[in-house]
């Protein structure tokens, strides 16, 4: 286990960078059909960003607290737009079936932005 850090730290990055919140929000548990599938998906979308080079998608790195939520690092909010709008990578396909099965649902889950 890495050794903890007990001072005040900050980074210094060149450029561009954009910090990334992307979450999932239960708000019915007991309509599991609505929330399993979804919850699913974000570690295969993780795992196909961090199969990328990070030079094409301009994606550095998350942390993940579970698969409900996780901090993305990105180069620019053009990579990260780049990457949702994709039709070629994971995100858009799990993005428009989301919106297919919420059609009618009265804010049973959440996406968090």
């Amino acid at each position: 286990m890495a050794k903890i850090i007990n001072e005040r730290m900050t980074a210094q990055i060149e450029g561009d960078f954009v910090f990334f919140l992307i979450g999932l929000k239960v708000n019915v548990w007991w309509k599991i059909h609505k929330w399993l599938p979804l919850l699913k998906t974000m570690p295969a979308m993780l795992k196909e960003l961090d199969a990328l080079p990070a030079q094409e998608t301009g994606f550095l790195g998350y942390t993940s607290g579970g698969a409900v939520l996780s901090v993305q690092y990105w180069r620019s909010f053009a990579h990260l737009e780049a990457y949702a709008k994709s039709q070629e990578h994971a995100y858009f396909p799990v993005w428009r079936a989301f919106n297919k099965r919420m059609k009618h649902s009265r804010g049973d889950v959440g996406i968090l932005h």
